[in-house]
Formats: structure tokens, C-alpha cells, sequence
């Protein structure tokens, strides 16, 4: 199974280098971060070095900060330009009512 994860990682790191490179960091966002945050952020915009991701609220903002040098870590594996910090700003209420979709 340790075969077919770290093949798998290879996989999306290629098709990450492939992209556009202000494009990879914001498709690897939900990659890196696993489907329960996924579904409850979304990265808007990737300009010099920093990724702004939509989050739907201030305990959200609060607990993905404390994780975002993890974050950081897992991105930079999959991106060419480095992401150098992750700005995570609250959705309006109602974005974040709908879940950010």
C-alpha cells in the first residue's frame, strides 16, 4: 500500500508541475490540505508567493493558521514557485452558508 501511495504522490506532483505555474499552488490546495477542509476553504488567488484560501469562518481562519507551516511544508513537494505564506481570509456569510460553493 506504501508503493501505491508514494506512486500516486509522484503522479499529482507531475501533473501540480505541469500546470500553470500561478494555477498549481491553488489546484494542490485541496490536495494538501485533505477533502473535510476542502470543502469548507477555497484558494482564490496565488500572487507573489502568497495563497489567499476562503475559509467559512473565524474559528475556521483561526485553527488552519496554526496549521499553515504544515501546509506550507506539503505544498512547496508539489508547486515550482515557492509558496512562502497562506493568508486565510472569512467568506461572507452567505459563501460561507453554502459551504464556499
Amino acid at each position: 500500500m506504501e508503493q501505491a501511495g508514494s506512486g500516486l504522490e509522484k503522479i499529482v506532483a507531475q501533473s501540480l508541475r505541469l500546470a500553470p505555474r500561478a494555477e498549481a499552488p491553488l489546484m494542490a490546495w485541496p490536495v494538501v490540505c485533505g477533502s473535510a477542509v476542502a470543502e469548507r476553504t477555497r484558494a482564490l488567488s496565488f500572487t507573489d508567493g502568497v495563497l489567499c484560501v476562503e475559509v467559512a469562518g473565524q474559528r475556521w481562519k483561526a485553527e488552519l493558521q496554526a496549521l499553515a507551516p504544515r501546509y506550507l511544508a506539503v505544498i512547496n513537494r508539489y508547486t515550482i514557485d515557492a509558496v512562502r505564506r497562506i493568508e486565510f481570509v472569512v467568506a461572507s456569510q452567505e459563501r460561507a452558508d453554502n459551504k464556499l460553493r
